[in-house]
């Protein structure tokens, strides 16, 4: 059940014109009174003259603040809060809608249980789903109701209110919640057909725009170019204060677009909030931008692009695990815009479950902890590069990469739940959960091609090649032998840990690394798990049909650029920079 209180008014009769109307899409049906603070108010809804009886609820709401003296009313009177069932809720009776409208407006403060002088109220029903509750806030004693925090108080109501009535249970609030979209605003997406409406769709946008930028120059650039009409408000200096965007078929009844500034969208689209994703992230500044500006002798190409990402994101993983607060705050705020630049470089396979996925985990990326943006440089740039090298256009490493990338931010979007429920943080955990699976739906479209290459040649294997990769499986995680013998995708990874092997290290040693980097009880296939992240950790080509079939016996093996070198003995990888056991090349 969510509660929302409205901005306060000062015209009683306008607003219960448009709740008891037919709405501005003919949505209002069987408008009428549940409740009120006198049981003997008119209820305009069962009255044959609607006008007299909405004028006359109307005056008697207002007669504790006509009996002030003029100098004395406040400037603005009128209470709104709107109080919505989920979907799947069952659709509550009047008597029950009642109940709840008196327990709101007690809990709220505008009418305590008990007071005989508590400021007037009437409750609206208009719909299945859910009630309007309108208020005057001038007490019959003349003094105004004590209103402060009614938001916060409302939403602990509704968590009681979901207990009593078996409904679904919403999570606690932190205040940190993008504006939802108001019943206008939806109500105008349904009329056009839209899944979505304005206010989502530029955020969704502007978001997107903004993942890896290192400039206001790049930010902008990015904006036009996704269609987006935008105007920027300026000092007399010339310095950029703020933007507003619109979309360029959005528009009100004079023809003009209607904007949003980016602060309305979601606190952290502000300018100034946007400009702290760039300041300190490049070693020089403007260093970044210039370098994207160049000649083209920096283009990365799409499948670069994502191994990049999935090892920033792994090296994410193991931070959140153990890092401090504000640093772990900027690399999820980070994660995100690598889940928003992927959504936006997706192959169509990918990309609705990739889409609704940044969607959704943008609400994981704002809590009350304050951000350190300067851990999060990795994150960023891998972001910038994903936007940079472009979609994958039908290569086969290029979707491999995208499966291999999925996988990693999986695990950074599980750990990001984790550390939001352990921080009580109700609302980003849920919908950090949600967002994981939205990139499980998305790994099972990617992978399952590139993994089944990977299986046919680990069966085609011989039966003494196929022993050796189980007894390296066996001595190196001994605890999950069996487990991932049964499953399907061991053939894949006996065929990578032959490729591990092939490329010049010790396969046992390389898989122990791989499975100790963090728990495997989220995974759906363990060894799917341990394929990505060997052929990460080894510098494996995503795509295994671009390595050789695995021989018995071997002496050499191809470098990056088609000559063979070879193979070294084998080695476990030092310590990376950032303190974690990284394979260097």
């Amino acid at each position: 059940m969510i509660p929302s209180v409205n901005d306060m008014g000062d015209d009683t009769h306008g607003l219960l014109k448009y709740l008891y109307g037919p709405g501005k899409a003919e949505e209002h049906i069987d408008p009428h009174l549940v409740a009120a603070w006198d049981s003997l108010a008119p209820d305009p809804g069962r009255n044959p003259d609607r006008k007299a009886a909405l004028r006359a609820l109307q005056i008697l709401l207002d007669q504790p603040v006509m009996a002030l003296p003029e100098t004395e009313r406040p400037a603005e009177h009128v209470w709104h809060l709107s109080v919505r069932a989920a979907p799947e809720d069952p659709i509550l009776t009047d008597a029950q809608w009642a109940d709840i409208a008196r327990r709101m407006v007690s809990a709220t403060g505008i009418a305590p249980e008990g007071d005989g002088a508590a400021c007037r109220w009437a409750a609206v029903r208009h719909a299945d789903d859910h009630i309007h509750i309108v208020a005057t806030v001038v007490r019959h004693d003349g003094r105004q109701a004590r209103i402060r925090r009614d938001g916060a108080r409302a939403q602990a109501e509704a968590r009681k209110i979901e207990l009593d009535y078996d409904l679904r249970r919403v999570n606690t609030g932190d205040g940190t919640a993008a504006k939802r979209p108001s019943s206008a605003e939806r109500h105008k997406a349904n009329r056009q057909g839209k899944e979505r409406t304005t206010r989502e769709e530029l955020r969704e946008t502007v978001r997107r725009a903004a993942a890896g930028v290192a400039s206001e120059e790049e930010f902008f650039d990015r904006l036009a170019a996704a269609g987006l009409l935008v105007d920027t408000r300026a000092a007399p200096s010339g310095d950029l204060l703020g933007y507003k965007v619109a979309l360029s078929d959005d528009r009100n009844e004079d023809q003009e677009p209607i904007y949003y500034s980016g602060s309305t969208l979601a606190a952290d689209l502000s300018l100034p909030r946007i400009r702290e994703r760039w300041v300190n992230n490049a070693s020089e500044p403007g260093q970044e931008a210039a370098t994207d500006r160049s000649s083209g002798s920096d283009r990365i190409s799409p499948s670069d692009a994502r191994r990049q990402a999935a090892t920033a994101s792994w090296q994410a993983v193991l931070v959140i695990d153990q890092g401090e607060d504000g640093q772990i705050s900027g690399l999820i705020a980070a994660g995100g815009e690598v889940l928003d630049a992927l959504a936006k470089t997706s192959a169509l396979n990918t990309r609705r479950e990739l889409r609704d996925a940044a969607f959704v985990f943008e609400r994981a990326t704002r809590s009350h902890i304050r951000a350190e943006r300067q851990h999060a440089r990795n994150l960023r740039k891998a972001a910038r590069d994903l936007v940079r090298g472009g979609p994958a256009l039908g290569r086969v490493e290029d979707g491999a990469t995208t499966a291999m990338l999925i996988d990693m931010v999986f695990f950074l979007v599980t750990a990001t739940a984790q550390w939001h429920a352990m921080k009580g943080h109700a609302q980003q955990a849920a919908a950090a959960r949600q967002a994981a699976e939205h990139l499980r739906a998305a790994y099972q479209a990617a992978a399952p091609m590139y993994l089944g290459v990977m299986r046919d040649r680990g069966r085609r294997m011989s039966l003494p090649l196929q022993r050796k990769q189980t007894a390296y499986l066996r001595r190196a995680v001994p605890e999950l032998a069996e487990q991932v013998l049964a499953e399907p995708g061991w053939y894949a990874l006996a065929s990578t840990l032959a490729d591990v092997e092939r490329a010049g290290h010790d396969p046992a040693a390389l898989l122990a690394e791989a499975a100790e980097r963090r728990e495997l009880g989220t995974a759906d296939s363990i060894s799917d798990v341990l394929v990505w992240r060997l052929r990460r950790m080894a510098d494996l080509p995503a795509d295994a049909s671009a390595t050789r079939p695995t021989q018995e016996k071997h002496t050499t093996a191809p470098s990056h650029h088609g000559k063979t070198r070879t193979a070294t003995p084998s080695r476990r990888p030092g310590p990376g920079a950032d303190g974690t056991r990284e394979h260097r090349r």
